[in-house]
């Protein structure tokens, strides 16, 4: 039931894109009095048909098979279906590139701009009706925070308290905060409260590299410290067969006392694959359970994390969270300008950050919660419009650097150049979504058994 809720979430955040982004581009080919020969959510290459199909006035609206986008023809333009017979007759009014280069241009960021305005939008809406949850630092100082052995390695202690990144107060647990500041922002000090007082711990150059290289996620980086208490056990895996129950807390680890999560989990990690020894309190009693780690170092349950600490929500008027939306969408899209900037240098691993549809998809809860499923379409928007922007041929960026050209120079670009720039886009683009997919099926999939 969990991938059924990951995909349907997945396959109705990019249909809402798609069909939008779309739009962007339909609405003012249609406002120029430029023919739109398809309007398409997915592709629908041969050898196979489009799912679905209709023709209405100048335009068929349809539903291709391959899931991996979309797309509008527009008469007398040079695109993804490599259409180029119709130029070579003489240009039509109606055509695309009969229009001035002003209309092309506004055609041509059309979707990008919808791109953007959507996930602003949607930021919006989440702060004005959910508003902004957020853990105070000072909620955790019972515990502590738990930190990733990366972090560890940097000076920090499991129960530390992070107080300031740089001269900034963290004053709420927001490891998108600490990446931000560290990865993208290149702070280098940070400050812990340990043991009643205040420690100034330097960061090692190479942090973002290591953050990005290892693939951690935010959640592990940083996380309030918390006992282990069982809310839930997966049925049929380890915990559940050697009779370990929900409501359960479980303090020792062969033999070694564990107060808090972190711990079982470092642990866990050392002796992955072996059977171990956990010492269990059950109803005040205390009993020891043989379990057999997985490989991966779990034992398959889900950890109580409610009831530690209180979970605070910033509220927002209408009027406060239009422009709060607009701020949360513009530090997202800076911080991807930054990201992709850091991969050029060299700070940030490529081919580590890459990913296909499978990451996208890991994205969305495997529960459905509405939440996360708008937080994540609003960032997949902003996404979407920033690689469309990308100046390269068969993306809208590509047609905008050549358009930019036009209006500059006054020469427009041959539509034999045009056809042979978006041939090779096109190729460069599906090579790199199979790259990308490659990738993703090696981490998920393929590297566990090697």
């Amino acid at each position: 039931m969990d991938t059924i809720s990951i995909v349907c979430q997945f396959f109705l955040s990019l249909s809402l894109l798609i069909v939008l982004h779309e739009l962007g581009h339909f609405a003012p080919a249609k406002w120029f009095k430029t023919r739109v020969e398809k309007f398409y959510l997915f592709f629908d290459f041969a050898p196979f048909n489009a799912l679905w199909k209709k023709q209405k006035g100048e335009t068929e609206y349809g539903i291709g098979w391959l899931p991996l986008g979309g797309y509008v023809k527009i008469s007398g333009m040079v695109d993804e279906s490599m259409d180029t017979e119709q130029l070579k007759l003489p240009a039509q009014p109606w055509e695309f590139r009969s229009k001035p280069a002003w209309q092309r241009l506004i055609i041509m960021i059309g979707g990008v701009t919808v791109n953007l305005l959507l996930g602003f939008f949607i930021y919006a809406m989440m702060l004005w009706y959910f508003g902004k949850a957020f853990v105070p630092t000072s909620e955790v100082k019972q515990y502590g925070m738990a930190f990733d052995s990366v972090l560890i390695h940097q000076g920090l202690q499991q129960g530390d308290v992070l107080t300031k990144l740089g001269d900034q107060d963290f004053n709420r647990l927001d490891p998108a905060a600490f990446v931000e500041a560290v990865v993208l922002g290149n702070t280098r000090q940070v400050t812990v409260r340990r043991s009643g007082a205040d420690t100034t711990i330097t960061l090692s150059d190479d942090i973002a590299m290591q953050i990005t290289s290892q693939h951690i996620s935010k959640t592990s980086l940083i996380a309030p410290r918390i006992p282990f208490f069982i809310a839930q056990l997966a049925p049929g895996k380890p915990a559940e067969k050697a009779g370990i129950q929900k409501g359960d807390h479980i303090v020792a680890f062969n033999g070694q006392p564990i107060p808090y999560f972190d711990q079982f989990s470092a642990l866990a990690k050392q002796f992955k694959g072996q059977t171990v020894a956990l010492g269990i309190v059950r109803n005040n009693e205390p009993m020891n359970v043989n379990v057999p780690l997985s490989e991966q170092g779990t034992i398959g349950v889900v950890t109580k994390t409610d009831g530690y600490f209180n979970i605070s929500r910033e509220k927002y008027a209408i009027t406060e969270a239009l422009p709060g939306g607009v701020k949360m969408g513009w530090e997202f899209l800076t911080n991807q300008v930054k990201a992709f900037g850091q991969m050029f240098k060299g700070n940030i691993s490529v081919k580590d950050n890459l990913g296909s549809v499978i990451s996208i998809g890991k994205l969305f809860s495997p529960e459905w919660n509405w939440e996360v499923f708008w937080n994540v379409t609003a960032s997949l928007s902003i996404i979407l419009a920033f690689m469309n922007l990308l100046p390269i041929p068969a993306l809208d960026g590509g047609y905008v650097v050549f358009l930019i050209w036009e209006v500059i120079t006054g020469r427009k670009v041959s539509d034999k150049f045009m056809e042979r720039a978006v041939t090779a886009g096109f190729f460069l683009l599906l090579t790199l979504m199979v790259f990308a997919l490659g990738l993703d099926v090696w981490r998920h999939f393929l590297e566990k058994l090697f």
